[in-house]
């Protein structure tokens, strides 16, 4: 089969690997991928590698927004020809964190796509059933390859929080922050700023509902802290956890308001505004990956394919995945979401 390895910083090696052709294992179910969408953690271990304080380990296998085709099933209820999406976090089900429903700190997580577990750019998967969702039948394959990232964005919520008429900023509007604002304008929030140093992320956010789109600057609170009376908002989210946004959100939010970070940072330290927080009383959260929230991603795509699949601005061929990247990586020709195709 084809698997798409990195070898290197910025360079991937399209390399043909054995794939078993015995019949699947009990209890496994074998997928063809068809879609991946490009993460921004895989974007971080392809141009930096590593992601904050974890370097890569070459070669490795990207990839963990997949769907894909079943191919052959050893569980009932699970048909070949079935359209499904697919978890890329492998969970054991006995630790004290996934005893207490806490799955995505689990102690023994092996999560798909990371130093020495390979992801989903490649041709075929073994995965057990509860690693996968069907997918409804008004999505596409490449459209629910944004279940994952739309997981994400849902689990974010259990720490903002948001409630009807509040208010919120977003820094950041890649695909997450993208993703973010629409789910709080579709939660109530009357009122969200979105920071942005990108024109066409800018106008992106506007589609997704951000009611107030700023460029990002050193006057950027100054004038979120303006349009709110001095008070600040309600629930800040930082999506990009980059060039100072940490602190910026510490800045833009109310008292005792909630900040989420979504977003990771480059760096394995940030510099942290702590007495900011102290003084606010804030609450401070950050966000590690989707706890079992792929259900609810899936109901709310299918409710809005139109809406959610607009994110999918690039479609390319697995094996241009080396372009690909490259057009990511660099933020040309207007790229929202890219979905690599097998």
């Amino acid at each position: 089969m084809r698997v798409a390895e990195l070898t290197g910083r910025r360079r991937f090696d399209l390399v043909e690997r054995p794939f078993a052709s015995s019949p699947v294992p009990a209890g496994k179910i074998r997928v063809k991928v068809v879609a991946v969408g490009v993460c921004g953690s895989d974007l971080h271990y392809f141009s930096e590698g590593s992601i904050g304080d974890t370097p890569c380990a070459y070669p490795m296998v990207l990839g963990h927004e997949p769907a894909g085709i079943v191919v052959e099933s050893a569980v009932s209820g699970v048909s070949k020809g079935d359209h499904v999406i697919l978890e890329p976090a492998l969970y054991c089900y006995h630790c004290e964190y996934c005893l207490t429903g806490r799955h995505n700190v689990c102690a023994n997580l092996k999560f798909l796509s990371t130093p020495e577990e390979p992801g989903f750019f490649r041709d075929y998967v073994d995965l057990p059933l509860h690693n996968m969702l069907p997918l409804p039948s008004n999505l596409s394959l490449v459209e629910g390859a944004l279940a994952e990232p739309l997981s994400i964005i849902l689990h974010s919520m259990e720490f903002a929080q948001p409630r009807a008429g509040e208010t919120a900023v977003v820094f950041g509007c890649g695909p997450i922050g993208l993703l973010t604002i629409a789910v709080l304008k579709l939660s109530g929030v009357r009122r969200v700023w979105a920071v942005e140093p990108l024109a066409f992320r800018r106008d992106m956010a506007r589609a997704m509902g951000a009611d107030v789109v700023l460029d990002r600057s050193p006057e950027t609170v100054k004038q979120i802290l303006a349009d709110t009376g001095g008070r600040g908002a309600d629930i800040v989210i930082d999506c990009a956890a980059k060039d100072g946004t940490v602190n910026q959100s510490l800045a833009a939010c109310r008292s005792r308001g909630r900040v989420v970070m979504t977003g990771i940072p480059s760096e394995p330290t940030v510099d942290f505004a702590f007495h900011t927080m102290r003084r606010k009383e804030l609450f401070f959260y950050s966000v590690r990956r989707s706890n079992h929230d792929s259900k609810a991603a899936l109901e709310m795509l299918a409710e809005r394919p139109q809406f959610f699949g607009a994110l999918v601005t690039h479609r390319r061929p697995f094996d241009n995945i080396q372009s690909a990247f490259e057009l990511n990586e660099r933020y040309e020709d207007g790229v929202g979401k890219l979905v690599l195709e097998l």
